[in-house]
């Protein structure tokens, strides 16, 4: 009886079995690759465009990170060209890319600093020096405003760089500015400036209209509106009690907006004409004037981020030798970072301070590189502008002046920028008298009427799309396409030239993916494959240096202990393989995409599975496809359509097929952390291709299918 029934099973089990295939054959869907060799969408050698970044380390970490056997385990990911990342000006720091160099007051060992370009020892670490007249509440670290500060001998001033005295065009076309957040609207109808040295002469008080913060989302939901007694012409400096209005008015933001400058010395003397431009302010006081004259002061006053927060416009880099803090990171020493191993000797992309430098240093830093021999690629101005709300100009007007310094030592540096902070969209800034709020249209205008757009060849921006707003949703895989195309178009729409190359210089998922499933190296391959197709000239990966003990966000890319011995290989880490080692061929020579599409959607219209073709050197097709099904295995058909109508071609003969996935990579949780098995490698088959070949893409996978198409 059990013998009949085992048979009846069996037979059961093969006829579904024939049903499940006859429905996979008839309902199989089609990726279809645009391979008209007119519609080429990038041409691009992986050796130089597929990258990664590196950034600032912590203190002490540099020789163990960037020495083998570890070295060797990052390098075996594949990325190949690297960028060096410079985040001091996110802290608000001044860089010493050099200990070597000179000080503008020498006795004091204070001032202006410039690094040695003479090339002498070894430069292995490089460190900062946090600016002693910073206005800023937030960013990077832990520093603080000098503007709430409680504090009467510290004070905040602006750039010195920013002023006529070096742009040659009038201060109020560079108004400078700062501003208060009080956390929420307070009725207020009076403000107390302590000024410094020098002081405004010409300024107004101005409250913000909008509901939103006056940036980001904000930036155009509002506009700034000067209180009725808040415009100053004849500003004498000292401190000034100023009564804004009649009434009180519940306000949030507050702005003081600067135009015209008193040119008088601050506390560091006349020797210097730097010393003598701009504006400077001890404290500010926010609140209401009472009939009796007696001043309430809303604000908080502390030599931390619990006081009251202050943005500015830009920061004087005067420092001194002792502001030194090795404490907050280490800048890799330029000659440690070209001979250690990691750049692989190609080309590299390197960053100028800029926002918090001297072009004298500057041009010094670049100097040196070439007189070291050390092969350079494209140099980037400055350090995300657009997230310390510096104004177009502002920004335009400091590129120029370092992009003559730098061009008067080595013209034939390649220069660029501005290093645009993750965003979903456009970055606008408050309008123009013309009305005009796109940050890089101005930029380029800005350039353009100076008649300097040629020393702006290249443009770079990042890529975060969920580091302000992690989920751990596995749908955050569907937009990301859709995000890159859109953002790639918007720089276009807005003004960027179509001969100037662009590069994502840094970027990664943001949050919501650890280790624990595949989701961040589905995003990775699909973020390379659509920035690639968009006509990207460069993408870098962030970040590349694993840190002991970080199973989760940046630093997951090699899970590592404490020994700096590897634990284990991350899904981003692999994916890498599977698109720098297998898609492309890792070699110095032009591979061409074309762009593709399935029609395998859900119920909800996200496309299911993703596709990106390259042809290769080697004659080969090579087709990155992510399965971004979480739960099912899908079959597809692959065409390759061509120009003029001709009928379609496909794989012939055998197409060898990686993937990695769910069946690669499993995570086996212990506790707070865990560990995968398998963790690795990719796997590898070979597979018949042919017009009515179906080929298998697992759950929740990245395939990539390479062979040769017949005719």
């Amino acid at each position: 009886m059990a013998l009949h029934v085992g048979h009846r099973l069996l037979a059961a089990l093969v006829v579904v079995s024939l049903l499940l295939l006859s429905v996979s054959l008839a309902t199989a869907q089609k990726v279809v690759v645009d391979a008209d060799p007119a519609h080429v969408a990038n041409t691009f050698s992986p050796v130089r465009s597929l990258g990664a970044a590196i950034d600032r380390l912590r203190t002490g970490t540099p020789d163990k990170l960037l020495k083998d056997p570890l070295l060797k385990e990052i390098l075996g990911a594949g990325w190949q060209t690297v960028t060096y990342r410079q985040n001091t000006e996110l802290m608000v720091e001044a860089w010493h890319w050099n200990p070597a160099g000179k000080w503008s007051n020498a006795d004091k060992q204070e001032g202006y600093f410039a690094g040695n370009a003479e090339p002498a020892g070894e430069i292995h670490s490089s460190w900062a020096y946090p600016l002693p007249h910073r206005g800023f509440s937030r960013g990077d670290g832990n520093g603080w405003s000098r503007l709430t500060d409680g504090d009467p001998k510290s004070y905040w001033k602006s750039n010195p760089y920013l002023t006529k005295a070096f742009t040659g065009e009038d201060d109020s076309l560079h108004p400078q500015w700062v501003m208060i957040d009080l956390g929420n609207k307070i009725d207020v109808n009076a403000i107390r400036i302590a000024w410094a040295d020098p002081y405004a002469k010409r300024y107004s008080v101005q409250f913000w209209t909008g509901e939103l913060e006056p940036f980001y989302e904000g930036t155009t939901k509002g506009a700034w509106q000067t209180f009725p007694l808040g415009n100053i012409t004849e500003g004498k400096g000292g401190t000034v009690t100023l009564k804004l209005v009649s009434w009180m008015i519940p306000v949030r933001y507050i702005r003081i907006w600067m135009t015209e400058s008193s040119n008088t010395c601050d506390t560091h003397g006349s020797a210097d004409k730097r010393n003598c431009v701009g504006y400077a302010i001890n404290e500010l006081y926010l609140g209401a004037l009472s009939p009796d004259g007696a001043f309430n002061d809303y604000v908080t006053h502390f030599p931390s981020r619990d006081q009251t927060v202050t943005w500015p416009s830009s920061v004087d880099p005067w420092t001194a030798a002792s502001d030194l803090d090795e404490s907050r990171g280490d800048q890799v020493g330029f000659d440690f970072f070209f001979t250690c191993g990691v750049t692989r000797g190609l080309p590299t992309m390197v960053p100028i301070a800029m926002l918090y430098a001297t072009p004298e240093d500057a041009a010094n830093e670049i100097a040196y590189l070439y007189k070291r021999h050390y092969p350079i690629s494209w140099i980037e101005m400055g350090e995300e502008a657009d997230g310390q709300h510096m104004l177009p100009e502002d920004y335009g007007a400091l590129y120029l002046q370092f992009a003559t310094a730098i061009h008067k030592l080595v013209p034939e540096a390649k220069l660029g920028g501005p290093a645009f902070e993750g965003t979903f969209g456009d970055v606008e800034v408050w309008p123009d008298a013309n009305g005009k709020v796109s940050w890089l249209g101005r930029f380029v205008d800005y350039l353009k009427a100076h008649g300097r757009l040629s020393d702006f060849t290249f443009f770079s921006f990042e890529h975060y799309p969920y580091q302000d707003h992690p989920t751990y949703s596995w749908a955050d895989l569907y937009p990301e396409p859709g995000y890159v195309s859109h953002i790639v178009q918007v720089w276009k729409d807005n003004g960027l030239p179509p001969n100037i190359p662009f590069f994502m210089t840094e970027g990664n998922i943001g949050g919501g993916a650890p280790p624990s499933t595949v989701k961040s190296g589905l995003w990775l391959a699909d973020y390379v494959g659509t920035m690639m197709s968009e006509g990207a000239g460069a993408t870098y990966y962030f970040h590349y240096m694993p840190y002991p003990g970080n199973s989760g966000g940046f630093g997951n890319f090699l899970l590592i202990d404490a020994d700096y011995k590897v634990l284990g290989y991350p899904p981003q880490y692999l994916a890498a393989q599977v698109i720098t080692k297998e898609w492309v061929q890792p070699i110095d020579a032009p591979h061409k995409q074309f762009k593709a599409a399935s029609d395998l959607n859900d119920a909800a219209g996200n496309v299911l599975v993703t596709a990106y073709a390259v042809e290769r050197p080697d004659g080969q097709w090579s087709v990155m496809l992510v399965n971004r099904d979480q739960y099912n295995d899908h079959a597809v058909k692959v065409a390759f359509a061509g120009a003029g109508g001709k009928h379609d071609r496909s794989f012939s003969g055998q197409v060898d097929r990686i993937t990695f996935g769910p069946n690669e990579y499993q995570w086996h949780r212990e506790g707070a952390s865990g560990h995968a098995d398998p963790d690795g490698p990719p796997s590898k088959s070979s597979v018949n291709g042919g017009a009515e070949a179906l080929y298998q893409l697992p759950k929740a996978s990245i395939t990539v299918l390479r062979g040769r198409i017949g005719e």
